[in-house]
């Protein structure tokens, strides 16, 4: 079933439960990357990972050959905000950050997340910026929890959150262009989520609908600029970048944080579904 205009795909409780089946094989992946994250280490090396663990699952990599990208991941490192392309020549050394974004589609369902790790010794200020950046999409995910149950919610309810956490958390640039979006049985649906804007507009938040929330926050400038490979953006002063993200799902008696071994249920507490059990068996 869709809704009008937008074309939003809402799902019912049986599918969002295949896209919690593919939001762990997401988790997975990116537990087993962050662990690997160290100087020396190469964003192909992580890659590999990735398509390893997504394809262990039996799903596929969601990322690889989407519009021609032609990895399991996107690997950002420093400057770097979203879709830089893994490569063997690109190693990761002490005090850098990395942001990786990974998706994968099992059973035609899909998941997508993105943490940022720190490799080695890394400035303070970056990790804060990178935990004001967390705070935010968890922030945004429970402003759609709330107005969903609410009956009132709307979709830039969650916007609005995203950007208070951050302008809360200190001097950051909030990305402009890019943003989360509706996600499942493609990986990149209706609507576009931006994580700055008012309250109060866009379509209603309802059980159904599933969103990737993903703030992308810089030490500078939002402003950024495109690479001349075509994928990778880049912010356009050159000051450090971060880009978290989960893929989540309303329901009824609340959401569903479909990228998160526990659902959500350490950050959000009671608005997480009953469908999600106390103790995730993945967890």
């Amino acid at each position: 079933m869709r809704r009008a205009q937008l074309d939003i795909q809402l799902k019912t409780p049986d599918q969002i439960q295949k896209m919690r089946a593919a939001g762990l094989v997401v988790a997975e992946a990116l537990r087993r990357m962050s662990a690997a994250v160290a100087p020396g280490v190469s964003t192909a090396d992580l890659d590999a990972i990735a398509e390893a663990t997504i394809r262990e699952a039996g799903a596929v990599p969601s990322f690889k050959g989407y519009h021609g990208f032609p990895a399991s991941i996107c690997s950002s490192v420093n400057e770097q905000v979203v879709h830089a392309i893994p490569a063997a020549d690109q190693v990761l050394r002490d005090g850098d950050v990395i942001s990786i974004d990974c998706g994968a589609v099992l059973d035609g369902w899909h998941g997508d997340a993105a943490v940022t790790v720190g490799v080695g010794e890394v400035d303070p200020a970056l990790l804060k910026m990178a935990s004001v950046a967390e705070d935010a999409m968890w922030a945004g995910i429970a402003a759609a929890a709330r107005g969903a149950a609410s009956g009132r919610g709307r979709l830039t309810d969650i916007s609005h959150a995203v950007e208070t956490a951050v302008r809360r958390g200190g001097r950051y640039g909030i990305v402009d262009g890019y943003g989360g979006h509706g996600i499942g049985t493609e990986m990149h649906q209706d609507p576009h989520v931006l994580n700055h804007g008012r309250p109060g507009k866009g379509p209603r938040l309802v059980p159904g609908m599933a969103l990737a929330i993903e703030p992308m926050i810089t030490m500078g400038s939002p402003r950024t600029v495109e690479l001349s490979d075509g994928w990778t953006v880049v912010t356009r002063d050159r000051s450090m970048a971060v880009h978290v993200e989960h893929s989540m799902a309303l329901l009824a008696d609340g959401v569903w944080v479909l990228t998160a071994f526990d659902g959500g249920r350490a950050r959000l507490g009671d608005l997480v579904t009953a469908r999600q059990p106390a103790v995730s068996p993945a967890g």
